[in-house]
Formats: structure tokens, C-alpha cells, sequence
């Protein structure tokens, strides 16, 4: 989660909060739970930090009774909607992790989930007690509100992202599968795409079991194949056999080739780290009939140990004709990120088709020009 955004919690906001609190509870110190909040290290605190800060600090200046402290919270939470109010369902797993007040958590995530989102703050709770908690996580899978329904599924994940992982749903997530067969064909975007993520990560250690639920689940309806698709794109990615298969796409064999003339060039062939380039592809598919394809780039860069590592790079996915000619240019850019460093030496770009490669071209990159 990007700590750009941590900036969304100014004076103003935090002031506008307090305010809000204290409509509720006269005996709020505004002013003074403001300060608090900002004091130092605020400023060093990461957007997660921040959050949690917040939710901390809250808590010592509501009611000294975790009941009452939600009250409070529960008189004021549709006034106090989106993103920035994901320290109310931090405030639970802050204070409400224990046996005594486990049903009553439960309720209040289910209840901020609809204003903000409980995804964050139900794992701690799924962690201490994984059956007691995905029972709840099923019932929430029937919910009537589709961000109780997205919360049910997006809560569970295997490897949330800016979350703590859930190791023992890598190892077997069948009691995940139970949430999402009730999703499956939910008539919610914002539902489906969760449960598109949710089969995304499962396949990452169980493949075999999203390719069986891919087989019992396809053709439930258009929205379920979608799901499908969306949640084997890194199985695709990986040109698993199997996946490409069940996916239509036109499986590609050294006995039955699916292209000719494939060839892939780069311009310039050296350039340094910062530096641009273009990178022309063509084939022909040799085919007599319509075939599915997958086309990609990949770029072998080499590491800070000397070792190259493959990232893909997507060109298109589409229906073709037989006998059709396909040819493009895209525009590469070695520039520095934050998710990728780039070092000098020769790096070696294949063009890929249903993931084989088909053509190959090499560039040097070399060190920021001085």
C-alpha cells in the first residue's frame, strides 16, 4: 500500500475526526487526542502505521469499556466512510481480539466492512482461530450487502496484499473454496473481481486444485468464467498446459507449429539505464483456422549477482484468423523503479506465443550516462 497516501491523515482530518467523535461522546478531548496522534515519530510512520497510530490512540480516549468505545463508533460510522476510515476496523483487532469479546467484534467488522473495508483487520481473528472465523466468513458469503459478500472473500486470501499472509490456507485452502463456491456467480463486479484474486493467489501453491475448480465451476455462467479467467491469468502467465487448454487457447507443439517467420528486433541494440527503446515484432500464424493466442514479451535482465531473471510483458490476447500476418512496435523504457534495478550487461528479449518462445533478440544495456 503506497505511503503516498499516508498524507491523507492531516491536522484538518484529524481535527474533523475528533470533532466527529465528540458529538457522540462529550467527554472526547479532541485537541488533545490530535496531539497525540501527531507526535513523534508520526512523521517517519508508514500508511499501515499510521492507520493502526490512530486506532491506538483512539482508544484511549473512548470509553474505558470495549462496548462502549464501540458505541461510540457505531453512532458516528456512516458519517465516517472510504478508505482513510480503515482504522475502525484496526480499532477491533486492537482491542477486541479476545475470547470475551469475539462476537462482538465479529458484529462490528461485519458492520464497518460496509463503510470501509474489514479485510485488513479480520486475519488476526482467522489466524487465533481459523474455524471460528471462516464459519463467519461463509455466512458473509450470503450476505445481502456486496461489500459484506466482498469482504467474506477478499478477508481470506491466502496472500493479501499489504497483509499478513495466512500460511496454513497455502497449504490447504479448501475452507476458502467453501466462501467463494457461494460467490462464484455473484452478481457484484466488486464481488468478483475479489474472488478472481482469491483463486489468483491459491494458485500460486495449490495449481492442481484451481484446475479442478476450474472444471467443476466452468460454464456455471459468464460471470463464473470470468472469475475463472481472472483467476488463472498467472497460471496463463506461466503458459501451464492445462490452463491454456481449458481456456481455449491454441495449444502450440514442435510436431504442429502455430507460427512462422517469427522475428523480433530491437532499436537500438545498446543504450544506458534511463534510456528508451523499440522493439519490433512479426510473424505469421500458420494455421488454416482461427487459433487463441497469447502474445508476450520477455526480457532476461541481469540481476545485481550477474544472473538473469525473466519478467513478461503483455503485448495482446485475441482470436485470430488463419493465415493472418500480425506485426507491432512497443516502445520499452530501461527506466530506474521503485519495484525493479536495472544493471548493466547484455540482456537477452524473446517474443513469446501461448507461452513458447518464437523469436529472440539481445541489447546491452549499459551503466547511466554520465
Amino acid at each position: 500500500m503506497g505511503d503516498a497516501l499516508k498524507d491523507i491523515y492531516t491536522s484538518k482530518f484529524l481535527q474533523d475526526f475528533g470533532y466527529k467523535v465528540s458529538t457522540a461522546y462529550k467527554k472526547f478531548p479532541c485537541e488533545q487526542f490530535v496531539a497525540s496522534v501527531l507526535a513523534h515519530p508520526w512523521d517517519e510512520l508508514s500508511l499501515r502505521a499510521r492507520m493502526h497510530r490512530i486506532a491506538e490512540i483512539l482508544g484511549k480516549y473512548l470509553p474505558k469499556h470495549y462496548e462502549d468505545a464501540l458505541a461510540v463508533l457505531f453512532s458516528i460510522g456512516e458519517n465516517c466512510s472510504g478508505f482513510p476510515y480503515l482504522f475502525f476496523p484496526d480499532f477491533i483487532t486492537t482491542y477486541g481480539l479476545s475470547e470475551e469479546h469475539w462476537e462482538l467484534s465479529m458484529k462490528a467488522l461485519e458492520r464497518f466492512t460496509q463503510h470501509s473495508s474489514s479485510e485488513f483487520a479480520i486475519r488476526p481473528f482467522i489466524l487465533r482461530d481459523p474455524a471460528r472465523a471462516m464459519k463467519y466468513m461463509r455466512q458473509w458469503s450470503l450476505h445481502p450487502n456486496e461489500h459484506v459478500r466482498r469482504f467474506s472473500s477478499e478477508g481470506c486470501r491466502p496472500r493479501l496484499p499489504w497483509s499478513m499472509d495466512l500460511p496454513f490456507f497455502k497449504k490447504d485452502p479448501s475452507p476458502v473454496l467453501k466462501v467463494l463456491e457461494n460467490l462464484k456467480a455473484d452478481p457484484s463486479l466488486y464481488v468478483r473481481k475479489s474472488v478472481a484474486n482469491n483463486l489468483n493467489d491459491i494458485s500460486k501453491d495449490n495449481p492442481e486444485l484451481v484446475l479442478k475448480t476450474v472444471k467443476h465451476w466452468i460454464g456455471t455462467s459468464p460471470d463464473t468464467d470470468w472469475i475463472l479467467r481472472q483467476g488463472c491469468r498467472t497460471l496463463i502467465r506461466k503458459a501451464d498446459p492445462e490452463a491454456l487448454a481449458l481456456f481455449g487457447y491454441t495449444r502450440v507443439t514442435a510436431e504442429k507449429p502455430l507460427i512462422k517467420n517469427a522475428v523480433l528486433t530491437v532499436e537500438p541494440n545498446q543504450l544506458h539505464i534511463g534510456d528508451s527503446c523499440n522493439l519490433h515484432y512479426s510473424l505469421d500464424i500458420d494455421w488454416e483456422t482461427q487459433a487463441h493466442i497469447r502474445l508476450e514479451y520477455g526480457i532476461d535482465f541481469i540481476k545485481s549477482n550477474g544472473k538473469p531473471s525473466r519478467k513478461l510483458f503483455f503485448l495482446s490476447d485475441k482470436t485470430v484468423a488463419g493465415k493472418t500476418h500480425l506485426s507491432g512496435t512497443r516502445i520499452h523504457r530501461f527506466a530506474e523503479l521503485t519495484t525493479r534495478r536495472h544493471y548493466p550487461g547484455m540482456h537477452r528479449i524473446v517474443l513469446l506465443i501461448n507461452g513458447q518462445e518464437t523469436a529472440q533478440t539481445t541489447l546491452l544495456l549499459q551503466e547511466v550516462k554520465t
